[in-house]
C-alpha cells in the first residue's frame, strides 16, 4: 500500500481550517491542520509534510508566526514544498515568504480551485473518488 501523503495546513480561523481541510480531503491525502504555530511546530517535529500550507499572521502578538513556519518547514524538511496566504500582503512579505522557501504565495481571500491547482503542481493529487483521506483537527 502506498503511504499517504501528508498537508499541515496553519491558520487562526477555525473557518479557514475547516474549509481547506475539507477542500483537501482526497484519496490517499492526510490532512493536519492547526490554529497556533506552537502546535504547527509540534506538528513539524513529529511527521514529514509533502506540503505546508501557512497563514502569515497567526495571532495578534506577530504579524509574522508564518514566515517562521515556512523557515522551520525547510530546515526540518528541506524537501517539503510550502505554500503561504496572507490577508495582509505585501511585496516586503512575498519576497521574505519566496527567500526563505515558500514554493507559492497566495492574498485571502484564497482562489480555492488555484490553491488546488497548486497542490497539485507541487505533488499531490487532489483526486476525490472516494476520499478516503483522514483529516485531524488540533487546536
Amino acid at each position: 500500500m502506498k503511504p499517504a501523503k501528508r498537508i499541515l495546513v496553519v491558520d487562526d480561523e477555525k473557518t479557514i481550517l475547516l474549509s481547506l481541510a475539507y477542500a483537501l480531503k482526497a484519496d490517499g491525502v492526510d490532512v493536519i491542520t492547526c490554529n497556533k504555530a506552537e502546535w504547527a511546530e509540534k506538528a513539524l517535529q513529529n511527521y514529514f509534510f509533502d506540503i505546508v500550507i501557512t497563514d502569515v499572521r497567526l495571532s495578534k502578538e506577530s504579524d509574522r508566526e508564518g514566515l517562521q513556519i515556512v523557515e522551520l518547514t525547510k530546515k526540518r524538511h528541506p524537501h517539503s514544498k510550502v505554500i503561504v496566504m496572507t490577508a495582509f500582503g505585501s511585496d516586503d512579505i512575498r519576497d521574505e515568504a519566496k527567500r526563505l522557501g515558500a514554493d507559492q504565495y497566495f492574498d485571502k481571500p484564497i482562489d480555492l480551485n488555484l490553491l488546488l491547482q497548486a497542490v497539485e503542481k507541487l505533488g499531490i493529487s487532489m483526486k476525490k473518488k472516494g476520499a478516503s483521506g483522514s483529516t485531524r483537527i488540533t487546536n
